[in-house]
């Protein structure tokens, strides 16, 4: 399978090739972790990662212990993309 891409912070590379969202839902599908992130568009849309990646994504967001990332910035590449 393969996965989309997420960062917590500001790529610093390549910078064209990502696109910035808010993350609106996290769910666990399959063995995967899934983000729900609206585009400033307001297009909703699910990125596909593994569990190790979404871990270390939340891991990275400035969330004070026991904070939802729900409402967080995030910056995305879709498969492919």
């Amino acid at each position: 399978m393969a996965h989309d891409r997420i960062h917590a912070r500001k790529p610093t590379h390549d910078l064209e090739r990502w696109s910035v969202g808010v993350i609106e839902g996290l769910e666990q599908r399959d063995g995967h972790g899934v983000f729900e992130v609206r585009t400033p568009e307001g297009e909703r849309i699910e990125l596909v990662v593994t569990l190790a990646i979404r871990d270390l994504v939340i891991r990275r967001l400035d969330l004070e212990d026991g904070d939802s990332p729900i409402g967080s910035q995030v910056w995305y590449r879709t498969r492919g993309g």
